[in-house]
């Protein structure tokens, strides 16, 4: 399933479903000491999760990370997976993830071996991979998957939820399993630094409210709540979630709301719209909807919707590779649709 898509899945839109993903090989690789530490005698470690408890008695060397994320803190953290669940869409020529790509490389270290993910998780190939631990704190792992996993390596589940994790929470359990709870704090106040900067560097961004909308063809239409990872993102930047939004009830473990094309006129005191498509034919094919082009927002053309999939990717997910990543591609998307804003 496509993992910008996945988290939605559940919501029952039938468009959001599914990109092929494939195992690649597996290989040795060696992994560079933690930046700034982590000491052997934080562990062992027990972190609980909806789905069982992990026990770690020692700091995890081989790293495999599934769902979307970890793997950017992990490597933040100094700990290049050995494997990662792949993502087609997104990634960019080189088959990975562009800043997680980016990232390794500038440390000269080897690429994470990459394995299908979702409904058709590769087991096999994780198991290849040996891996000290498996770190899955925001995924849709099912407790069948979790099962057979934890009886290959530790593995760290989400703690309430699927997809429901919210950012600094992952970061902060990832820096538990791997020892490093101070550097994941860092971590943590880095971002919001990140995030204040580009808020003071762009007050008007201050006077606009916005929605996170999704759709999965005529007749549909989806709203993702303020604490959503990609909703958080642009709040991050200043911007204020429609107070409407607070009055849609959630689907369970998406964090987003279903209101159906008829009410989208409840959308109409969002100064912007952000959105995505998952190709150009079926963005022509929503936006020739009447009552979408009667949200205010859409049709002033006061919307935010990139086309690239690897920025669509990123600025769902809040880490600390994608953060610096997103921002200064986001500023001027944001600048060009704030200007559409009819008075």
């Amino acid at each position: 399933m496509d993992p910008v898509l996945r988290r939605a899945a559940g919501t029952g839109l039938a468009a959001l479903l599914a990109l092929g993903l494939t195992a690649c090989g597996s290989g040795e690789q060696e992994q560079p000491a933690p930046e700034g530490g982590g000491s052997d005698g934080a562990f062992p470690v027990s972190i609980e999760s909806a789905l069982g408890t992990a026990e770690i008695p020692e700091r995890p060397e081989r790293v495999v990370t599934i769902g979307q994320g970890s793997a950017e803190t992990a490597i933040a953290l100094g700990s290049v997976p050995v494997g990662i669940e792949s993502y087609e869409w997104g990634s960019d020529d080189t088959g990975y993830l562009p800043w997680i790509h980016e990232a390794v490389t500038e440390t000269g270290g080897e690429l994470p071996t990459q394995f299908a993910g979702g409904e058709e998780l590769d087991i096999e190939a994780i198991l290849e991979l040996e891996p000290d631990v498996i770190l899955a704190p925001w995924s849709g792992m099912t407790q069948e998957q979790y099962d057979i996993l934890s009886d290959i390596a530790p593995t760290v589940a989400y703690p309430d939820l699927p997809w429901s994790t919210d950012w600094d929470q992952q970061i902060e359990i990832i820096g538990e399993a791997l020892g490093q709870p101070e550097e994941a704090q860092g971590l943590i106040e880095d971002i919001e630094a990140q995030f204040e900067e580009t808020a003071a560097a762009h007050p008007e961004f201050a006077d606009l409210t916005f929605s996170y909308i999704y759709t999965d063809g005529p007749g549909t239409l989806g709203v993702f709540l303020p604490d959503e990872q990609r909703v958080a993102m642009v709040r991050g930047l200043g911007l204020t979630v429609d107070p409407v939004v607070e009055t849609f009830e959630e689907v369970e473990g998406t964090d987003s709301a279903i209101i159906g094309l008829e009410n989208a006129d409840k959308l109409s005191g969002s100064d912007l719209v952000f959105t995505f498509y998952t190709d150009a034919e079926t963005r022509a094919e929503i936006e020739a909807q009447e009552l979408y082009q009667a949200i205010p927002a859409v049709g002033s053309g006061a919307v935010v919707a990139p086309e690239d999939t690897s920025f669509v990717t990123a600025s769902s997910i809040i880490n600390p590779l994608t953060v610096p990543w997103v921002l200064e591609r986001y500023v001027p998307l944001i600048e060009e649709a704030a200007a559409e804003v009819e008075d």
